[in-house]
């Protein structure tokens, strides 16, 4: 399993080296843009609109929008000196709580931690003091030049974490739009919903699920590659080279002569024209 991350845990005086493992797989079916008439995939340059050029990486730096064209500009070795002093390798546990005080809103992504060099007895004592206590931690990691709120949990003997956000980047459910104060249904509508869910009612079986549109697109794909619906990127058409000047200019001149169309027969002049 690729490894994405590489630090340690800061468990009160207790130092575990870990690794990070991404523990979700994207399985969503990927589409290249393809120029409709040649087939040949869309590239997607840097164009600065004021220059009228393609930029280098080199050329580009970072920037805050403060207001309508304004930037306060931002240079990496200035961010880097940040990260490094909130401690970019390290995950620094702060609290432990119940896992059901955090609603799911605030879950992310996951991600498997693994023991990394002499971390593995470490590993175990904290996996151990989780599952005992049923606790789980609360941390603060820097993934990316980005520092994340995080849970750390046990699942199936693996220490997983989990990326959680920031209560200010959870939007207030007060202010969603058309939502009703009170609920105007009847007893016998309640029941009949109640008793709904009670028939639906079972234990969650993840392999139950699938994703049918995912299928059936992949279904579709295999059925244009069976019958050779398949289209190929159109070579681009490169000229032979030409070593003499005069000979190119003979087959450009040729190759762009329009089609001369054959003069019409004169008919044989019969004795009553004569």
């Amino acid at each position: 399993m690729h490894t994405m991350w590489k630090g340690s845990i800061s468990f009160g005086l207790v130092n575990i080296p870990i690794k990070l493992h991404a523990a979700i797989e994207d399985k969503d079916v990927k589409f290249r843009s393809l120029h409709e008439k040649c087939h040949t995939p869309i590239k997607y340059e840097k164009i600065c609109p004021s220059c009228e050029r393609e930029l280098d990486i080199k050329e580009i730096v970072k920037g805050y929008e403060i207001s309508k064209g304004q930037f306060v500009i931002v240079e990496e070795d200035e961010l880097q000196e940040l990260s490094n002093a909130t401690g970019e390798k390290a995950v620094e546990m702060i609290d432990f709580i119940k896992l059901n005080e955090i609603d799911p809103i605030y879950f992310n992504r996951s991600y498997y931690m693994s023991p990394d060099g002499g971390g593995v007895k470490a590993y175990g004592l904290l996996r151990k003091a989780l599952t005992l206590s049923e606790k789980v931690g609360i941390a603060k990691i820097m993934i990316r030049s980005k520092e994340q709120l995080a849970v750390i949990r046990v699942y199936k003997d693996t220490l997983v974490m989990e990326t959680i956000h920031y209560p200010d980047e959870v939007r207030k459910a007060s202010d969603v739009p058309n939502v009703p104060v009170e609920d105007q249904v009847t007893k016998k509508e309640i029941d009949t919903a109640i008793l709904l869910i009670d028939q639906l009612t079972t234990t969650f079986q993840p392999e139950n699920y699938e994703d049918e549109y995912r299928n059936k697109v992949l279904q579709l794909i295999e059925a244009k590659r069976n019958g050779k619906e398949l289209v190929t990127v159109k070579e681009k058409e490169t000229a032979a080279p030409m070593t003499d000047l005069m000979a190119a200019l003979q087959a450009s001149i040729d190759r762009t002569k329009p089609v001369s169309k054959q003069p019409a027969k004169r008919k044989r002049a019969t004795k009553k024209e004569a």
